[in-house]
């Protein structure tokens, strides 16, 4: 029996079904058939030009983003997928602000539905830091199915954690 790390918050009735998939061995072919292939976003510097043209899309007036990057470390060090920063410093007599989002490498080669998931979920934290309902509406306003993305990001991830890369 695997055990459902990304999926603990989820009802026990749903996370008998995804074991019974994992056990059938039908957890890959659903998330291939829901998700075939990847995206060509590589680069930090394609990541800056996605993650800033959906910050232009959707958050026209928001803080400027500093940094976007891909991180290799992310996903062991803080047990998280993305991460937002911001840094408060004193410059002169004013108090500026740089935000930096660094996305978990694992995005790299993952569908590209995933990868906007957890972009929209960074850029919701430059306007709302907590994971509250004011937070979960951005992230729906920018991605209307936010959640239903998240659900099956979490499928992948357990697939992944099952079988190695190659999904």
């Amino acid at each position: 029996m695997a055990t459902l790390n990304y999926l603990s918050g989820y009802a026990p009735e749903l996370q008998e079904k995804i074991q019974q998939m994992i056990e059938q061995d039908s957890l890959r072919a659903f998330l291939q058939k829901k998700h075939p292939g990847t995206h060509n976003i590589r680069s930090d510097a394609a990541l800056r030009d996605y993650t800033l043209a959906l910050k232009n899309r959707f958050m026209k007036k928001s803080a400027p983003l500093s940094k976007v990057a891909y991180d290799n470390k992310i996903h062991v060090i803080h047990g998280a997928l993305g991460t937002h920063s911001y840094v408060a410093r004193v410059q002169g007599g004013k108090l500026k602000s740089k935000n930096e989002i660094r996305i978990g490498s694992v995005f790299k080669k993952a569908p590209e539905a995933f990868l906007n998931m957890i972009v929209v979920h960074e850029l919701a934290h430059l306007k709302e830091k907590g994971h509250n309902k004011a937070f979960y509406k951005l992230c729906e306003h920018m991605l209307p199915d936010y959640h239903q993305r998240e659900f099956e990001m979490r499928l992948y991830l357990t697939q992944l954690e099952l079988s190695g890369p190659d999904i």
